[in-house]
C-alpha cells in the first residue's frame, strides 16, 4: 500500500495571526494558556448533564454573579433569546432600547422564534432609556394589547457604561410595574472594570443576565445566561428546542472559566488603548471622535464624506489590517490589539487618505 502523507491543516486563511483586526472583540484568539486548559478539559455529554467542565462553569458562574443557576450557551444571541423566551410567552412583549442588540442585531429572533413583540424606545445619548417613556409604553391589561412582561437593558451599549444609579432606578421602576428586568451583558465586565466595581454591583439589579465569554474576555465560543432555577430550567428546555444542546462542550466551557478567572482585569488595557486610538484618529484630517462618548473599548468617529472608507479598508486589508468601513467608523480594541498595532494602523490610514 502507498503511504499517504497527511495534508497540513489550514489554521488561518488570514495569513496566520498577523492581522491587526479592529472589526470587533469577537475576533480574539485563545491564548496559549487557554489552549492548554482546553486541551486537558474533562468532557462528557452536556445534554445528559454529564460534562463536568460545563457543570463546573455553570456552578462557578452562578455563584460568582449572585444567581441561583446558570446556563452555558453557544452565543450571546442565543442567551438573549433564551432569556426572552423564558421570561415571556407567545403574545407577550418586552421593552428595550431602539439600539438594543437583542432588537436590532439578532435577526428579529424574539418575534420570529418566540412570538414575542418588541417595544423599542429611543436610547438617550448616554445609552439609557427614559424610564418615564418605559412606563408610558407599558400596555394596559386589555386583550387588544400584548402583555408587557419585561424590560431589557444593555450594558455596555455602544461601548457606553450605564450608571449604577440608573440601574437602581430601573429596578425600582420594574418592581413598581410588575415587570422582570433582563441585562444583555455581552460586555458587562467592561462596564464593571470601567466603574471600578465588583460585577455583582451591576448584576444585583437584574432577574437575568447574559454574559459573553468570547468578546473581550477572549474565550473562543460561548455565553452565559444567569437567573433563578425556574428561569434557567425553562431556558435549558428552550435551548434544546432551538437546537442548542451541546455534547462534549467541556473544552469550550473550560476556556470560558479560564477567561472569567484570568482576563477580567486586563480589560482596562483595552479601554486605555481605545482612548489612545481615539486621540490618534483625531490627529488625522477628516476623522473626528469628539461627538462620541468613549468609555470602554469601542471607538466611533465621524469621517469626512470626501474619504472613500471602503477603498481605504480594501487597501489596508492588503497590509493585514482589518476594519469595518461604516459611517460612523466603529473600531474595537481587544486583547489582540496593542499600542504598536494602533500606531501601525494610524500610519497606514494616514498614507491612504
Amino acid at each position: 500500500m502507498t503511504k499517504q502523507t497527511a495534508k497540513p491543516f489550514l489554521t488561518n486563511l488570514y495569513k496566520g495571526n498577523n492581522m491587526i483586526d479592529f472589526r470587533s472583540d469577537t475576533v480574539t484568539q485563545p491564548t496559549a494558556d487557554m489552549r492548554a486548559i482546553m486541551n486537558n478539559a474533562a468532557v462528557g455529554d452536556d445534554v445528559y448533564g454529564d460534562d463536568p467542565s460545563v457543570n463546573q462553569l455553570e456552578h462557578v458562574a452562578a455563584e460568582r454573579h449572585g444567581f441561583e443557576s446558570a446556563l452555558f450557551c453557544s452565543s450571546g444571541t442565543q442567551a438573549n433569546l433564551l432569556a426572552l423566551m423564558a421570561h415571556c410567552e407567545r403574545g407577550d412583549e418586552y421593552i428595550c432600547g431602539q439600539q438594543a442588540h437583542n432588537y436590532k442585531f439578532e435577526g428579529g429572533g424574539a418575534a420570529v422564534l418566540g412570538s414575542i413583540q418588541p417595544q423599542p424606545i429611543e436610547n438617550n445619548a448616554d445609552g439609557t432609556i427614559d424610564l418615564n417613556k418605559v412606563v408610558a409604553a407599558i400596555k394596559a391589561d386589555d386583550f387588544h394589547f400584548a402583555k408587557t412582561k419585561l424590560l431589557s437593558l444593555e450594558n455596555t451599549i455602544g461601548g457606553k457604561v450605564l450608571p449604577l444609579s440608573y440601574l437602581e432606578q430601573a429596578r425600582e421602576c420594574v418592581n413598581k410595574h410588575n415587570l422582570a428586568l433582563h441585562l444583555d451583558g455581552a460586555r458587562v465586565y467592561n462596564a464593571a472594570v470601567k466603574l471600578g466595581v465588583d460585577i455583582t454591583e451591576i448584576t444585583q439589579y437584574f432577574d437575568s443576565v447574559s454574559i459573553c465569554l468570547s468578546k473581550g474576555l477572549g474565550a473562543p465560543v460561548g455565553s452565559l445566561l444567569l437567573g433563578n432555577k425556574a428561569l434557567i430550567d425553562k431556558a435549558r428546555r428552550w435551548r434544546k428546542v432551538l437546537g442548542g444542546g451541546m455534547r462534549q462542550a467541556g473544552m469550550l466551557a473550560a476556556a470560558g472559566q479560564y477567561a472569567l478567572e484570568n482576563h477580567v482585569t486586563r480589560l482596562s488595557d483595552d479601554h486605555d488603548n481605545a482612548a489612545y486610538l481615539a486621540e490618534k484618529l483625531n490627529s488625522l484630517s477628516g476623522f473626528d471622535t469628539t461627538p462620541f462618548q468613549i468609555d470602554t473599548n469601542i471607538v466611533y468617529a465621524n469621517v469626512d464624506e470626501a474619504i472613500d472608507l471602503k477603498a481605504v479598508a480594501n487597501k489596508l486589508k492588503e497590509k493585514n489590517i482589518l476594519f469595518s468601513a461604516g459611517k460612523p467608523l466603529r473600531l474595537v480594541t481587544h486583547l489582540g490589539v496593542t499600542k504598536h498595532d494602533i500606531n501601525c494602523f494610524i500610519d497606514a490610514l494616514a498614507a491612504e487618505i
